[in-house]
């Protein structure tokens, strides 16, 4: 991930609704969850929740798949691990055992 797509990813975290929306698909998983679903959980309506999911889509944040008539979102692990990678390319001074604590918090334990 370069300079301009993190900065798309921080814009669209930075606000409420979508930051909601990307946590509930990092928890959601590999299975995703359709827009009504996510929409119904977060309690926002059908049209506002598909504006946040077109910014977290266009950002790299989130991925989507046409079931039918439905369309199931998930978080886009290469993209988070892509803006991670970015935040910490330079941590360390060489020091690895500087950025272990960090590393091991943020671990996919799954």
């Amino acid at each position: 991930m370069d300079k301009k797509q993190t900065l798309s990813a921080f814009a669209a975290l930075s606000q409420e609704t979508r930051l909601d929306v990307f946590r509930l698909l990092v928890r959601a998983g590999e299975h995703g969850m359709a827009s009504g679903e996510i929409g119904e959980e977060l309690d926002v309506r059908q049209n506002t929740m598909s504006a946040n999911l077109t910014v977290l889509l266009n950002a790299g944040l989130v991925r989507n798949s046409r079931e039918g008539r439905s369309i199931r979102y998930f978080a886009d692990f290469d993209g988070m691990r892509g803006l991670l990678a970015f935040l910490m390319e330079d941590c360390c001074g060489g020091s690895p055992e500087t950025c272990q604590p960090v590393i091991a918090e943020i671990a996919c334990a799954c």
